[in-house]
């Protein structure tokens, strides 16, 4: 079996294995691997600047770099959540407040169906037959809350 070797753990060994942490993020986006890989560019920016640094003092700097960046890291994305804009977003029953549609089933004691799409969404609202035009008001929770248009 081969003899591993520390060797490869120069400026370019670190960079390239940031790089490459980097682009596993990418890969597979879940804001960890980021972390490390800037941990591993740094240490790789350390070593450059002294390139006689034993390979034990290289691990642990790198240790030292991937907590600290991942703490950070963390910390700034909590203080700095990601914006959009649309308020609704992953709220897909708010997102139809204000359109109109034909129901598909009556409105049976305060409940039918409506077609909206592709999809049967249950919705809550005054008595009326198939085929009347509502308009949807609200919603709660998956139930569309409807009126007559």
């Amino acid at each position: 079996m081969g003899d591993f070797s520390f060797e490869f753990w120069t400026l370019w060994g670190w960079l390239a294995a940031g790089i490459l942490l980097v682009i596993i993020e990418m890969m597979a986006p879940g804001l960890i691997f980021i972390w490390f890989g800037v941990a591993a560019i740094i240490t790789g920016v350390v070593v450059g600047i002294a390139p006689d640094m034993a390979w034990q003092s290289q691990l642990i700097l790198f240790t030292v770099l991937s907590v600290i960046s991942l703490v950070a890291g963390r910390r700034w994305i909590k203080k700095n959540p990601s914006q959009t804009d649309d308020g609704s977003l992953n709220r897909r029953a708010e997102q139809y407040a204000g359109r109109s549609f034909t129901l598909t089933e009556p409105i049976v004691d305060g409940q039918g169906k409506l077609k909206v799409d592709d999809s049967i969404w249950k919705v809550s609202g005054p008595d009326m037959a198939a085929g009347a035009r509502v308009k949807i008001t609200g919603a709660e929770g998956t139930v569309l809350i409807v009126e007559a248009e």
